[in-house]
């Protein structure tokens, strides 16, 4: 499948969705968040799609931000439209699993995409932050609320004030990374596939069932959260994979789920 902004391409289950935009360090713009939202409901609608990694074409950022000139520019009535909060939503609501290869500069809407997706990988030498205040805005794909939501709502709001940039170690160490690997393109996609075909190798019902209720159960009461859990369970023990599962491991033998 081909777009004009990113890279779609599916290899044994796993959907590389690559920003390409190099030579502006992928910087995104609101035609790069249409991409990006058909291409999520593409892998929804793709059944030979298990799990999805999203990364940055070259070797300088998944995402240095949006286009400042087209910020610029932008009549303030079109912020109502939504485009990338639509879109990260999009990817956030994907019951398939979404890990983000970070190599270099995640930054405003960069960081808020990372941050959409469920598990974040980065290179030593990658950066986070959201300096949408320094050009008087906020960040407005979502940063006020997942930022908060990862790390705390202390340090989300000394970095949104502040628009201070953080390496990858500190993102690491409070949350906001995953897995910091080496210095090197190569080493980030081989931990990513990695731990993509670590997911692929379980039960999909249980990875979507999950899923669900920890999206879902965040955003609400710990009773409610926990019904959600409930329902969620109770739909995974209704499938064969939990059968197959269970029989594996008294078997002492591998699963061999079929999603259903």
């Amino acid at each position: 499948m081909k777009f004009e902004n990113i890279l779609y391409e599916n290899r044994e289950g796993i959907l590389y969705l690559t920003l390409n935009r190099p030579e502006m360090r992928n910087a995104l713009t609101p035609a790069m968040w249409n991409d990006i939202r058909t291409a999520v409901q593409c892998a929804r609608e793709d059944d030979e799609v298990k799990v999805v990694i999203v990364s940055g074409a070259g070797d300088k950022a998944l995402a240095s931000g949006a286009d400042i000139k087209e910020i610029h520019d932008r009549a303030y009535l079109k912020m109502l439209q939504g485009t990338s909060s639509i879109a990260l939503k999009d990817l956030e609501d994907l019951y398939k699993p979404v890990i983000c290869a970070v190599n270099g500069y995640a930054l405003g809407g960069g960081c808020e995409l990372a941050m959409a997706c469920d598990l974040r990988i980065a290179t030593k030498r990658s950066k986070f932050g959201q300096p949408e205040v320094n050009l008087s805005i906020i960040p407005g794909a979502g940063g006020t609320q997942r930022l908060t939501r990862l790390i705390g709502i202390g340090r989300a709001k000394e970095l949104i004030f502040t628009g201070r940039i953080i390496g990858a170690e500190e993102a690491h160490s409070i949350g906001l990374v995953n897995e910091v690997t080496e210095d090197d393109r190569e080493s980030l996609m081989v931990a990513a596939e990695k731990m993509a075909k670590k997911i692929m190798a379980k039960g999909p019902v249980a990875i979507t069932m999950g899923k669900i209720a920890i999206n879902m159960g965040s955003e609400t009461d710990i009773n409610t959260g926990l019904m959600i859990e409930r329902l969620a369970q109770t739909v995974a023990f209704s499938t064969e994979d939990r059968k197959e599962g269970t029989a594996a491991f008294l078997e002492k033998r591998s699963p061999n789920f079929k999603g259903c």
